[in-house]
């Protein structure tokens, strides 16, 4: 098998970053977020490039009304309140801002575009290490993911653990809901599932290195070995960092350093995974969107030259499917 270049996104409007954003603070990401899935289909169309848009299970609703009505029985306790979706849409007063927290004629345009498909990142934008949580909270609220979409006849297939909070002892419960995939963490230990209070400077500060000089690897996964268990782990590469105005002049090694592992994959016949949040390059939609498209057209060139393909995380599942069985 040639080697695949992956993207996923993390669709989440508000309800991603409300506990650690003011609205005012962030309006400009949320602004141009519509504008910039727009531009990224249309580079995806453009160079043949399929992507998991793993969305929260809330923007499948027109608004608050709708959402209140299919609300699971089980919410997670969390015991930093602030945490909880649920309790942000009782205690928020709702204006009219649905844009920033609805978005189903969003969904229906992506789903539109050939190799796009709609994933998960549960229902609420659950946190799977916060203390307060259970495994049943978490089920219901996947649950309530799964059947939102599956009103629209969409079928669930891929799941992103928001803030990359993988939990092992979780992973039972996709099974049990159909789901074949989810994006797992890169190795390094900088990159291993953490809870918010486990997020040190430190660590931050390594992993913003790491977008631009080789501190973890390339990344790059054998198929074979993502082959051996369900779900399928389809791990990440790279975080597609946004466009910094004081970090801009460092953007060709951001760019070197990606495309040095694309490389590694496609000559390697290995698997690299790309990616980001839609609202990542709401603020600057145009510097993102020349970025991402340096890197779609170095995709276009690997393809030529060494096969690579791409797919979305749902068709490299449905790959690592025969493989696991043969």
């Amino acid at each position: 098998m040639p080697g695949i270049f992956t993207i996923s996104l993390d669709l989440e409007l508000y309800w991603g970053v409300r506990d650690s954003r003011s609205f005012e603070n962030y309006e400009a990401n949320l602004s141009g977020e519509r504008e910039a899935i727009r531009g990224m289909l249309d580079l995806f169309d453009a160079h043949g490039v399929h992507a998991t848009w793993a969305t929260i299970g809330f923007l499948f609703f027109n608004d608050i009304v709708e959402l209140r009505q299919h609300l699971p029985g089980v919410l997670p306790d969390y015991r930093r309140r602030q945490l909880s979706s649920y309790l942000y849409i009782d205690e928020r007063s709702w204006g009219h801002d649905d844009a920033y927290h609805f978005a189903p004629d969003m969904i229906e345009l992506i789903r539109s575009r050939p190799g796009q498909e709609i994933g998960t990142h549960t229902f609420s934008h659950y946190y799977c290490l916060e203390d307060g949580q259970t495994i049943e909270s978490f089920r219901a609220d996947l649950q309530a993911a799964v059947e939102a979409a599956k009103a629209k006849g969409i079928p669930t297939s891929s799941l992103v653990f928001p803030r990359n909070q993988g939990n092992p002892s979780y992973l039972a419960v996709l099974e049990e809901l159909g789901i074949s995939c989810y994006r797992g963490n890169e190795t390094a230990s900088f990159y291993k599932p953490r809870n918010q209070q486990e997020q040190s400077s430190w660590v931050r500060a390594l992993r913003l290195l790491d977008s631009y000089v080789n501190l973890s690897g390339y990344n790059t996964y054998n198929l074979e070995e993502c082959a051996h268990s369900r779900p399928f782990n389809v791990p990440a590469s790279r975080f597609l960092r946004p466009y910094s105005r004081s970090l801009a002049p460092l953007d060709g090694l951001r760019l070197h350093r990606i495309k040095r592992a694309m490389r590694d994959a496609a000559i390697g016949n290995r698997l690299f995974h790309l990616w980001w949040h839609p609202h990542n390059f709401g603020a600057d939609v145009s510097e993102n969107l020349a970025f991402l498209e340096k890197i779609l057209a170095y995709y276009d060139e690997l393809h030529k030259r060494y096969g690579m393909q791409s797919c979305n995380m749902g068709e490299i599942a449905h790959a690592l499917e025969r493989m696991h069985v043969a």
